[in-house]
């Protein structure tokens, strides 16, 4: 759970606005991709100063500004100062450890969501990001903390041309970029049931202590994942509801369709914590039944000795005057007598099924 939550101490009495980088430096250095398009043309570039962007502000087609990396202040102003951010904006996007939501200002809307990943491809560790996105009138600009592909797919859209991106506004590209995010949550969740299956089966043949840690993991995620998924349901449903003119009526039904994606999400959440609640149950099941077991054997292999003792302890007497001791065949009398009690004892056992 460390690894999901941020040092916010370090603003600690500051004015609001303040830019202070809140999390990790995930790239060396920022990088700033634009893809500027429309129906008839598409151009894609890589620029080195954030000044460049300007040019693409009041441009005719639909511009797609991409920058990976937050932790340069510096650069993250020059944006805010292009393109007429709020302050408190720039001091969300420089803040990783914000929750989902949407904030209208009128000439740009903000969102905020959270993007996760497995670890260089394995199911056994999530991470998370933070995923900006600022939606103005003509164009969007996004803010990743690392770079990645997660909106490869929407990329290619563009280039190809293919769907409907090249022939809508900026607010149906914001909506690729928020529905990209969301599918990925599948990806992840699927990891995650799988990873759950396979726990559940081991569980019950060899309940472990790995095994508990395991279900402790995933608790852990499941907590962080609810906790990022419910407030990106509301922030959905405020774009639905806003009176801005920046989403146009063609684009609500597509947002309905991300709502109810991310209601399944929920839902599959949910499911995924019911199901380890009942492994930890199953876990904990199957510990007693393992200490029952070793207990009915320690328990039958002492009912059987009982009487065995009770005989070696009468027959360990030393008086003199014991009729049996002056026997030729008490020796091997006695023997037999113990092994018939500890045969007739484990028959019985085998018959009420003890065994």
């Amino acid at each position: 759970m460390s690894r999901w939550l941020k040092r916010r101490s370090v603003k600690a009495g500051l004015s609001p606005g303040s830019f202070v980088h809140i999390g990790e430096r995930l790239t060396e250095k920022i990088k700033i991709t634009v893809l500027d398009y429309d129906e008839e043309h598409v151009e894609e570039k890589e620029i080195v100063t954030v000044s460049e962007c300007g040019q693409f502000k009041n441009s005719s087609a639909v511009t797609w500004i991409h920058i990976n990396g937050i932790h340069d202040v510096p650069a993250l102003q020059e944006v805010g100062t292009v393109f007429g951010l709020h302050p408190l904006t720039l001091e969300d996007i420089l803040n990783s450890d914000q929750r989902p939501k949407m904030e209208d200002f009128c000439d740009y809307i903000y969102i905020v969501l959270k993007a996760f990943y497995s670890n260089d491809g394995q199911a056994d560790e999530i991470h998370s990001e933070q995923i900006s996105i600022v939606l103005g009138r003509t164009f969007v600009v996004s803010f990743q903390e690392r770079e990645t592909d997660i909106f490869r797919l929407v990329r290619e859209r563009i280039r190809t041309g293919k769907g409907r991106l090249r022939k809508s506004g900026a607010d149906y590209l914001s909506y690729a970029l928020i529905d990209s995010v969301v599918d990925n949550y599948f990806t992840i969740l699927e990891q995650v049931g799988e990873r759950i299956e396979i726990l559940e089966e081991s569980l019950v043949k060899n309940p472990s202590a790995e095994a508990l840690q395991a279900i402790q993991t995933l608790k852990r995620e499941m907590i962080f994942l609810r906790k990022t998924v419910w407030p990106l349901r509301e922030a959905i449903s405020s774009l639905q509801r806003t009176g801005c003119q920046l989403f146009h009526e063609s684009t609500d039904v597509y947002l309905k369709d991300i709502y109810d994606h991310t209601i399944q999400v929920i839902d599959t959440i949910e499911t995924f914590r019911d199901m380890l609640s009942g492994i930890l149950d199953i876990y904990l099941s199957s510990i007693s039944n393992r200490m029952n077991e070793i207990m009915k054997v320690l328990t039958i292999i002492a009912t059987v000795f009982m009487p065995l003792t009770f005989l070696a302890g009468v027959y360990g007497m030393n008086f003199k005057y014991m009729p049996e001791l002056e026997w030729h065949w008490g020796y091997f009398f006695i023997w037999g007598i113990m092994l018939v009690i500890a045969i007739a004892m484990l028959i019985y056992f085998r018959r009420r099924k003890w065994l």
